[in-house]
């Protein structure tokens, strides 16, 4: 079973996501879009993202009310590639929850996941904006597991200000 093993707040700053959008009927037999992610990374695309110098080095997987994005942050202006789709997001902060677990059974991934994290963020009296939240791999927290399997995720939500 997961658990957040820390919450704390960062301030993010106006950012171009570049990437491409998912809805309900590009997911998999679980609900979930691994097998988009797959595609992402036999195809190349995030080769292709990297060469335009993003803000972070982490792959993200951005939520909106009905859509689910995978791509990566860039500097505001950076033109989009033909092939990729964007999203301006305004400069705001987000509550920031490390989920430990495994991903390996997508124990870490889902809205179980979503819920906990709200919960955390207002046990601290930071309100969620309902708007956009993600998920951060991060390298070393996601990519190296530890001892039993267990990775980190980030999962990021936008707070009201």
């Amino acid at each position: 079973m997961f658990k957040i093993v820390r919450t704390y707040k960062e301030k993010m700053p106006p950012m171009r996501f570049i990437g491409l959008s998912y809805g309900d009927k590009d997911r998999n037999e679980f609900g979930l879009f691994s097998n988009k992610w797959d595609e992402w990374f036999k195809s190349g695309r995030f080769e292709t993202l990297k060469k335009l110098e993003p803000l972070f080095e982490d792959y993200i997987g951005l939520k909106t009310k009905n859509r689910y994005w995978i791509g990566m942050f860039f500097p505001i202006n950076t033109p989009v590639p033909q092939g990729f789709e964007y999203l301006d997001i305004p400069e705001g902060h987000i509550g920031v929850n490390w989920v430990y677990g495994s991903a390996q059974n997508d124990e870490i991934f889902g809205s179980e996941v979503y819920q906990a994290s709200v919960k955390k963020l207002k046990e601290f009296n930071w309100i969620p904006a309902d708007t956009i939240c993600f998920e951060r791999y991060n390298c070393p927290r996601f990519t190296n597991p530890d001892d039993q399997g267990n990775v980190i995720l980030d999962y990021c939500i936008y707070l009201k200000e």
